[in-house]
């Protein structure tokens, strides 16, 4: 090795890989490693590269240098041989020093997590690790450097997960070293001999010695033997000692222990603080090196002789230099640390080695002294079984050497350690949190609400960086737990209430239920029940909840039918009617903006008058053209005529218009958001008649059951007819309910008998006609009533019938929903929804259309209406409209209000009823 080589370190693996020429002279000598470790901080004293430069006497290693200098955290050794006194200065920097913390803590991102920042100090931890257990490996002494005169307690668990990772190494090191020409105990213990540990502590400024050489406290005039700092090296290494033997890294064999002290010899050395006059410090080492320069020339020799030399100039250069080592009163003289490092460096030039077992039967410890190319050779192998990872032949070993670092989890990462025990001992109590108040069968919501209470239970005492993987199990557990029988199905009735089985499958069509099944094949069931009515509303029944729209408004009237109404003349609104053997719901519809149904479809109800003169029920070709959604501008407005159809002339419509699809149907009911050319495959509508115009009687009302005392009565509605004889014969005027329909109040009209009720035999000028109108309204418990208003009910207690008259209804929007006037003594409170419209519809030159749209809740919810729109009921007939049971687009059903929504969102659209005159027919 050349002279310029050796004046500056190298890391080591240049020094190993490059090839050393050594002077004859030092060949065959053995060779002493000594490797230097611990940690620094930024404070005043040496750092560790100071040391070697005071063992040396040389300038090696710079000791300034930050974090800007490009250097990375990563731990690594740097080297430096001295062949003069055949010693080899291995010196480990980590994460433990300022430099490589601060040069961490730069690589770290500020977005990086808890997390993520912890597996970066873990990382550095287990690199750091490698390399110590390297130089324990290839190193026969050791000075651990520490920045303060504490013992840091924390060593003691690096130095057990050491030896517990090296029992699990040896076996790779061993066969990575099995071919270097070593002695046969090196190759079975995998190092030269037991390291000696040293320590060596740096002196804070409150370690200072008093002027007299004395204690400040006790008595001055009896100097003691030992200085300060030489009793305070005695107690760090009683307390060393003890902590090492109690934790059992030492024990009375040398061999099997990851290190030795010395039994009989000082292994702690504290260096003293640094003196407040640099200047005359540097001149008082200045002026020792002349003396000993001038006194004793140096002679160049070799052996034995040459490091008694060596050992003597340091002991004179120690005494010279250094103050404090001076006689003071008595006390005896303290030495440097090249001389405290240099009576253990002896006993290996010497190849007397390490006898430190202690107890009754000590057991020497192997001791080999090997040459530089020898100790090259297994350092080599080492190095790159424990940190390069760089040969072929040995990268299975290396890998396997990665794996055991799991040992060290248990003693390095406490922190890890404390925050799993934590978390473990949190996971219980978040599942007792989860599992709390819960019925058998639950929904998801409810699920993510004890989900939600079992975190904040596992955030009050879960810590640590385990916190978020413990919180991913707690996740997987309570789904795990819900999934395994207790998931309640997800389906919601038409009426907003979950089903009560557990997760399950539907029943396919001719298959029956089956439990046993995993899952079982059930229908839904969310176990409400209630009364409703027929079609006519003659007889009520029980109802499941439903879950379809085809069960709530068609399957079950339709049962009902059979054995009430089925008989009874009706108008049947248009449905589907297939032309294939599989047809299929309509896709890809593009309706329109549900937000501007309401007021488009109220826009084209002000536009559009009647159009429709068919009194017969199978006469529907002019309406359906009408619900197909066909625009309004097509058709002609009646003109005040004679009351016959005059209309301008019209484009005709298209044939997309006119014929609905036989291939697709409609999924869900009939809104104003639906696409032209589509009917649904049933009607959730029915329009049917109970009998003739007299069938009802003003002064009994309705007689069907479930009718509220006095609340079963229509609502008069009496219009104007005008006289054939008149001046102005055949035209029709518009009865529409509004005031210009209507005498002036208290008024009497002109009659036969001056009365407002009913038709005289012999018509005057003015004639009256009397239709009879109600809207019911019917709750859950089939409680059913009249109401007379948005918010009355109809209450007739004398005879005499209804007083109050139907423009009322006529003329605003009705409410969808009201609260029932028996709510029963639950506190919560149950509406009552309008099922039917009873119209009575006179004998008369009258034609009543019929053009329901209902609104069933807040924007931007469409309209839904019938089929078939505005449509003619035929004279002298008692008409019942059933309005569906619920609403539900193809996108889902409109639920009812809850307890907490205005019911004002859900109504019944103005305009329902139309009235004009007709020409009566000849005499």
């Amino acid at each position: 090795m050349k002279e310029a080589n050796m004046a500056l370190p190298l890391s080591i693996g240049a020094l190993l890989q490059e090839d050393l020429k050594e002077d004859a002279a030092y060949r065959d000598d053995g060779l002493c490693v000594v490797g230097i470790f611990g940690k620094s901080n930024m404070q005043p004293g040496p750092p560790k590269e100071s040391i070697v430069n005071n063992l040396a006497d040389k300038h090696i290693f710079a000791l300034f240098g930050g974090p800007e200098d490009g250097g990375t955290a990563d731990s690594h050794i740097e080297a430096f041989y001295n062949q003069e006194s055949r010693v080899l200065y291995l010196l480990l920097s980590s994460v433990c020093d300022s430099q490589q913390l601060l040069r961490a803590c730069e690589s770290l991102s500020a977005g990086t997590g808890h997390s993520d920042s912890h597996d970066l100090w873990q990382g550095l931890d287990r690199q750091h690790c490698l390399h110590l257990l390297y130089m324990f490996s290839v190193c026969h002494v050791l000075l651990l450097v520490h920045p303060n005169q504490t013992f840091d307690v924390t060593y003691d668990r690096l130095f057990r997960a050491l030896d517990a990772l090296r029992q699990k190494a040896l076996p790779l090191i061993r066969a990575a070293i099995k071919d270097c020409p070593v002695s046969k105990e090196w190759k079975v213990n995998c190092r030269p001999c037991p390291p000696r540990l040293l320590f060596v502590f740096q002196m804070n400024g409150s370690m200072k010695v008093s002027a007299n050489g004395s204690e400040s406290g006790g008595n001055p005039d009896k100097p003691k033997k030992h200085s300060p700092r030489r009793r305070l090296q005695h107690a760090l290494e009683d307390q060393i000692y003890r902590i090492f033997r109690k934790s059992r890294v030492l024990t009375n064999q040398s061999s099997n222990c990851l290190f030795t002290v010395p039994a009989n010899q000082a292994f702690v050395y504290v260096i003293p603080s640094v003196d407040e006059d640099p200047v005359g410090a540097l001149l008082g080492q200045l002026r020792s090196n002349c003396i000993l320069c001038e006194t004793e020339p140096t002679v160049v020799v070799t052996g034995p002789r040459r490091y008694q030399q060596t050992r003597r100039s340091a002991r004179q250069s120690s005494c010279g230099g250094d103050p404090v080592s001076l006689l003071m009163g008595g006390q005896l003289v303290d030495c440097s640390l090249k001389e405290f490092l240099w009576q253990h460096v002896e006993l290996v030039l010497t190849k007397k080695g390490f006898d430190d077992s202690v107890g009754r039967n000590p057991q020497p410890s192997h001791f080999e002294l090997p040459s530089y190319s020898k100790w090259v050779q297994v350092a080599s192998r080492l190095h790159q079984v424990l940190i390069t990872n760089t040969e072929e032949e040995i990268a299975e070993l290396a890998t396997k050497v990665q794996g055991q670092l799991k040992v060290l989890e248990g003693f390095l990462d406490a922190d890890t350690k404390f925050s799993e025990n934590r978390c473990q001992k949190a996971l219980p109590l978040a599942h007792s949190a989860y599992q709390s108040n819960l019925p058998h069968n639950y929904t998801t919501t409810v699920h993510k609400n004890q989900l939600a209470q079992a975190l904040r239970v596992y955030s009050q005492h879960a810590r640590g960086v385990a916190f978020q993987r413990y919180a991913l199990q707690l996740h997987e557990d309570c789904y795990k737990f819900w999934s395994n029988g207790h998931q309640l199905c997800e389906e919601r009735s038409l009426t907003d209430q979950h089903c009560v089985h557990k997760f399950h499958l539907l029943p396919q069509p001719g298959e029956k239920t089956d439990m046993d099944r995993n899952p079982p094949i059930l229908n839904h069931n969310s176990r409400g029940r209630s009364t409703s009515a027929c079609n006519c509303g003659r007889k009520q029944a029980p109802r499941e909840d439903p879950f379809d729209i085809q069960g709530a408004n068609s399957d079950f009237y339709q049962i009902l039918e059979e054995k009430c109404c089925g008989k009874l003349e009706r108008i049947d609104f248009p449905v589907f009617q297939p032309s294939t053997h599989d047809p299929a719901p309509a896709t890809n519809q593009a309706p329109q903006l549900p937000s501007e149904a309401p007021e488009s479809v109220e826009t084209e109800r002000l536009k559009e008058p009647s159009t429709s003169q068919s009194h017969t029920p199978a006469d529907t070709s002019l309406s359906l053209a009408l619900s197909l959604g066909q625009s309004s501008d097509s058709l002609g407005p009646f003109a005040d005529g004679d009351g016959t159809e005059t209309q301008v002339p019209q484009k005709r419509p298209s044939l997309v218009d006119r014929q609905p699809s036989t291939v697709e149907y409609l999924p869900g009911m009939m809104h104003s958001g639906c696409p032209k050319g589509l009917l649904p495959k049933f009607s959730s509508w029915s329009l049917v008649k109970l009998g003739p115009a007299k069938s009802y009687n003003c002064h009994t009302g309705l007689e069907h059951p479930g009718f509220l005392p006095g609340s079963s009565f229509l609502l008069p509605w009496d219009l104007v007819i005008r006289s054939r004889s008149e001046e102005d014969t055949g035209l029709t005027e518009p009865l529409d309910g509004g005031t210009s329909s209507w005498p002036a109040p208290n008024k009497t009209l002109v009659g036969k008998r001056g009365s407002t009720g009913g038709l005289g035999r012999s018509r005057r000028r003015d004639d009256m006609a009397r239709i009879f109108v109600g809207f019911e309204y019917e709750d859950s418990r089939g409680r059913r009533f009249i109401s007379c208003g948005p918010d009355k009910i109809v209450k007739v207690l004398g005879p005499g019938g209804a007083k109050d008259p139907a423009t009322r209804v006529l003329n605003t929007d009705m409410p969808l929903y009201v609260s029932s006037p028996s709510q029963g003594r639950g506190i919560k409170s149950h509406f009552a929804q309008l099922t039917r419209l009873f119209i009575v519809v006179p004998d008369a030159p009258l034609e009543v259309t019929l053009n329901p749209q209902v609104l069933p809740g807040a924007l931007p919810c469409p309209v839904f209406h019938p089929e078939q729109t505005d449509l003619v009921l035929p004279p002298d007939g008692l008409w019942v409209l059933r309005f569906p049971y619920s609403y539900s687009t193809d996108r889902g059903p409109c639920y009812p209000p809850k307890e907490n929504q205005p019911l004002n969102n859900y109504k019944v659209l103005r305009g329902i009823l139309k009235a004009t005159t007709a020409n009566p027919p000849p005499q």
